[in-house]
């Protein structure tokens, strides 16, 4: 059984990076949910439930955008070493000024993360030719996780063609004062956060819906 339901489900503290995968992992239909092991993680869905409603139904609403109001500055990308980069140079905001940009927070042992891909290809293909860049920050979650050549083996294995950060020290994840896997932030073209949505996307699903119309807003806009 996944280790962190492991631990929930035997009344076992929980870290502080354990609570954002509980709130992603709040789904249903997911696959943890109908294994055998389903008996032995009511006590995880249970804290899943608690942990969601404390956070006052954020995730459960999350289908439609979280829209910034005002909008504000998106903080400068912390990773600068070509080391840190993989499908790019090193990035900045005054290099993307100009393009709406969808920020993709995931680790690649998030199976959340890694089942929105689909629709995040989907829509990088749809939105082709437009003024729209997808930058990944892969933030990990577990220490293997941290491990470039393991993050770039992920990166080819989901066929990801597009830049993606890495954000071992968590500096880029606290810059944006994230807290969720995945979490998916849209910048305007003039680098500022207009909206935010939380957990796993499908094609035709309602959140996917929500960000297309936000992308389709934000392209139209003058610089």
């Amino acid at each position: 059984m996944d280790g962190f339901f492991r631990r929930a489900a035997q009344n076992e503290s929980l870290t502080s990076l354990e609570l954002p995968r509980l709130g992603c992992l709040l789904r249903f239909g997911s696959d943890a949910m109908l294994s055998a092991n389903c008996g032995s993680v009511a006590r995880a869905m249970l804290a899943a439930l608690l942990f969601n409603a404390y956070l006052g139904g954020l995730l459960s609403s999350a289908h439609g955008a979280q829209n910034i109001n005002p909008p504000a500055s998106a903080p400068q990308f912390t990773q600068t070493s070509a080391s840190a980069w993989i499908n790019s140079k090193p990035l900045t905001l005054q290099d993307l000024r100009g393009k709406v940009v969808l920020l993709d927070f995931w680790t690649f042992d998030c199976w959340n993360c890694y089942r929105s891909f689909p629709w995040l290809k989907s829509l990088e293909a749809r939105f082709q030719g437009q003024a729209l860049q997808v930058i990944g920050v892969h933030t990990p979650e577990f220490e293997h996780e941290k491990i470039k050549a393991n993050v770039v083996s992920k990166v080819k294995e989901f066929g990801l063609r597009h830049p993606v950060m890495i954000d071992n020290d968590f500096a880029y994840w606290n810059a944006m004062g994230n807290r969720y896997w995945p979490a998916y932030y849209l910048l305007d073209k003039q680098g500022r956060i207009r909206a935010a949505f939380f957990g796993e996307t499908h094609v035709g699903d309602e959140r996917a819906a929500a960000v297309d119309t936000a992308i389709e807003r934000l392209l139209a806009e003058e610089r």
